[in-house]
């Protein structure tokens, strides 16, 4: 399987998206735990640091060295301002590598960005 990411690109941002277009930084609200259903922040912002309103964003992951995705399937049920948008149904049933990506369209064009997280 894929090969765990160096250290340094672990973590909840602030992360590139793969083209450069945002930069993205997820707010757990309380502290990620396994096997909890739990709610999370992301906020998105363009390169000048200006607040991303009114993306569609969807959600993704899984764990890459185990080869399934989320047990869940969290979505982003509403915009809260200031570039940060509300995700709810997350839910991590082991501890190990995972990544989540949020694919985010605007009206300039859609981007990604995928953050790794160690739980």
């Amino acid at each position: 399987g894929p090969e765990r990411p160096a250290p340094e690109e672990f973590g909840l941002g602030p992360r590139a998206s793969t083209q450069g277009a945002f930069r993205a930084t997820v707010d757990p609200v309380q502290p990620i735990k396994v096997g909890r259903m739990q709610a999370m922040r992301i906020r998105i912002e363009d390169q000048t640091g200006q607040a991303v309103e009114g993306a569609t964003i969807t959600v993704d992951g899984g764990m890459p060295q185990h080869g399934h995705g989320l047990p869940t399937k969290p979505r982003v049920t509403r915009y809260l301002g200031d570039g940060a948008y509300q995700v709810e149904g997350v839910r991590f049933n082991m501890g190990g590598w995972w990544t989540m990506t949020f694919r985010v369209a605007t009206a300039a064009g859609t981007d990604s960005v995928t953050f790794n997280l160690a739980l």
